[in-house]
């Protein structure tokens, strides 16, 4: 499923290159006097052979445009409308299913300014756009251009010798590039609409709360008693609901724009073990609210405003409604929406769309009751009556919202190697989480908002066996493995070998690996077998889910251990330091400096240097040559991924067997 008005590409961060012919594009900046205080800003770029530039002019709900903008805090010039551009191109877009406005070759742009203090002398325009060939590059600096006729050059940064060095290292010399055009990957669109599924399941428990249950039938009424006619109030309720998607659609806007600063930066963060360690207290915090012991709340004054504005009429009064309805049941809903955000920027991919993508789920399951009794009324009677089960619910969901809280515990743990809660710990943790819970729904523990029990109803007695079969499912994840590997969370519980038991090796399934290249280069050239380069992160689900349910498979599994190199890079590794004399600057094609003082920045800088790309997990197959064996492969199922690897194998074979005739002869 595509959500067309949201999705836009993964874009990657810019390389750095030190000759011209391996950048993209490379801008270069004139100035045209019109009068005193009018001014011409000229970009003039030259575009790398295959690549193209999306124009400033680009159709809505396409790829993100060029864009030129003041730096923030300049105030004395603003833009005269939007750059004049040079002739430009169409190119019909498979994705957005319409024609996209590029740049080939050459691109012009001529923005004028208006100066309020004729005094000055130089003034700073930023540029922001994205070069493309098979994947995109993002590009964002800041030019100064001199209004007094001399020439401003932008400083050289010089890297020193070790620097150079170290940079240079990191460049491989890659053969059979073409197939690196064609990655592939069956995960984004389906990663996509399961969450948007996930989002729409969290609308619809949402709906099963005391905050907003009660609210269906008064608000149905009132649209359709109070409104001069019957299609009216139909319209008008309709209306209400399409405004409660919006409402939770606008809240995932910000990320967008974050997401456009810097497409890396919502990745890189996600990693991050503070903030994974503050998504853990805000759950846990959360969760005690839907226990009962404290409500979350919006400033009552936001929900009276909102209410006064909701009686101008019309469309904005509709408007002005379903956003009361949203602060006043923040205190059930925010909760999960918390958890839905947290979530999205925890998991690797385009965080901005999944975010979008899981807001759009909630608002349509939240909106969806309100049109569909607005259109019939007689739905109302079959509506079970408020009581002791919407409090029922509300714990339920502190059970999860605590559950999923050591999620982002066991992030913090495994990115900082501190070896606190393993996976036996954390399947121990889950087990007496989900005790509680199977012990609250057979009523021998109470919350405070609990009302006293007489008999336990069968959809509760129901409930609690079903969670008494999941404690059951989880307790042979405390043996080692692989007893046991919970295929059905993969992704959740830190990885097997992550263990308090003896591993024999710290690989997926006790597989041999090597966790630098060089090494596994080395181990590729000595015992003549392909490699398998796997670009991975300690807190990335989909690279657990393949290794727990993909690689597991015999078949792959005995490929894997007896036929390629295993080579596993984890991107995210930015709590180990490299050695002093192995930390260098890293100039990027912008001119700034990135430090790579870890081994995620290491890796993470190696793969979009060579690959062009920065989503986990990543897959290359290639001979000790660095000769590219197929097609890269990502996030997929187990018959693609082992067919995919006995071509690869298949590849090799005959590249050896042709070394081998050539030697001969």
């Amino acid at each position: 499923m595509k959500f067309i008005y949201f999705l836009t590409f993964i874009f990657i961060t810019s390389i750095a290159f030190s000759q011209t012919k391996e950048n993209p594009i490379v801008w270069k900046t004139s100035v045209e006097k019109i009068s005193e205080t009018e001014y011409n800003l000229i970009f003039s770029g030259k575009i790398l052979k295959n690549w193209y530039v999306y124009s400033q002019y680009n159709p809505e709900d396409a790829s993100l445009p060029m864009e030129i903008f003041i730096p923030e805090g300049e105030n004395r010039f603003k833009l005269i409308g939007k750059a004049k551009e040079s002739q430009t191109s169409k190119k019909y877009s498979d994705v957005w299913k319409k024609d996209e406005l590029i740049f080939k070759e050459k691109a012009i742009l001529t923005q004028r300014i208006f100066i309020n203090d004729k005094s000055i002398t130089q003034v700073k325009l930023s540029l922001f756009g994205q070069v493309c060939e098979t994947a995109c590059i993002q590009f964002e600096d800041t030019y100064t251009f001199s209004l007094d006729g001399s020439v401003i050059k932008k400083q050289r940064v010089v890297l020193d010798e070790a620097s150079k060095i170290l940079t240079s290292k990191l460049k491989l010399d890659l053969k059979n590039t073409s197939l690196l055009k064609n990655s592939t990957s069956t995960n984004k669109d389906s990663s996509l609409s399961n969450i948007f599924l996930l989002g729409f399941i969290g609308g619809l428990l949402a709906l099963l709360t005391p905050c907003v249950f009660p609210m269906i039938p008064l608000t149905v009424s009132f649209f359709t008693k109070q409104s001069q006619s019957k299609s009216k109030g139909i319209a008008n309720a309709i209306l209400y609901g399409f405004f409660i998607v919006v409402t939770y659609v606008l809240l995932s806007v910000p990320f967008h724009l974050i997401d456009g600063l810097d497409p890396n930066i919502l990745n890189t963060i996600s990693t991050n073990v503070w903030l994974n360690i503050f998504f853990f207290v805000i759950l846990v915090f959360f969760s005690g609210s839907f226990f009962g012991y404290y409500e979350i709340t919006l400033p009552s004054s936001w929900g009276n405003k909102m209410d006064s504005a909701s009686n101008i009429g019309g469309i904005t009064g509709v408007f002005f409604m379903a956003l009361t309805l949203a602060i006043i049941s923040f205190s059930c809903t925010g909760p999960i929406l918390g958890s839905l955000l947290a979530g999205s920027i925890s998991s690797a991919g385009e965080t901005a769309n999944q975010l979008t993508a899981g807001m759009s789920g909630f608002g349509f399951a939240l909106a969806l009751p309100f049109t569909l009794f607005a259109l019939f009324p007689g739905w109302l009677n079959s509506l079970p009556k408020s009581g002791g089960w919407l409090n029922t619910t509300k714990v339920v969901l502190g059970f999860l919202e605590l559950a999923f809280a050591f999620k982002f515990l066991s992030n913090s743990d495994l990115v900082g190697h501190w070896g606190l809660l393993k996976r036996e710990i954390f399947i121990g943790i889950w087990i007496i989480i989900f005790a509680g819970l199977a012990l609250y729904l057979f009523a021998k523990i109470k919350f405070p908002h609990d009302s006293k029990i007489k008999k336990l109803s069968f959809t509760r007695v129901s409930l609690g066996f079903l969670i008494l079969t999941f404690i059951v499912y989880l307790i042979p994840g405390l043996m080692k493995a692989p007893t046991w590997n919970l295929s059905l969370l993969s992704g959740f519980p830190p990885p097997q070998f992550y263990s308090i038991y003896q591993q024999e090796t710290d690989c997926p399934l006790g597989l041999d690996c090597y966790k630098d290249f060089d090494k596994g280069l080395a181990a590729a050239k000595e015992l003549n077998k392909p490699i398998l380069l796997d670009f991975t992160g300690w807190a990335c689900v989909n690279c657990r889910k393949m290794e727990e349910n993909v690689w597991s498979q015999n078949d792959i599994y005995d490929l894997l251990k007896n036929n390629y190199i295993l080579i596993s890079l984890y991107v995210d590794d930015y709590e180990k330091e490299l050695p002093k004399n192995q930390q260098f600057e890293f100039l990027k094609a912008n001119g700034n400096i990135k430090k790579i003082k870890s081994y995620g920045d290491k890796w993470s800088t190696f793969q979009i240097i060579n690959f062009k790309t920065a989503s986990q997990p990543y897959y290359i197959l290639m001979d000790s040559n660095l000769k590219i064996l197929n097609t890269p492969q990502q996030y997929t199922d187990r018959d693609i991924y082992f067919n995919w690897l006995q071509k690869g194998l298949e590849n090799f074979n005959t590249n050896l067997r042709l070394r081998q005739f050539l030697i001969e002869k």
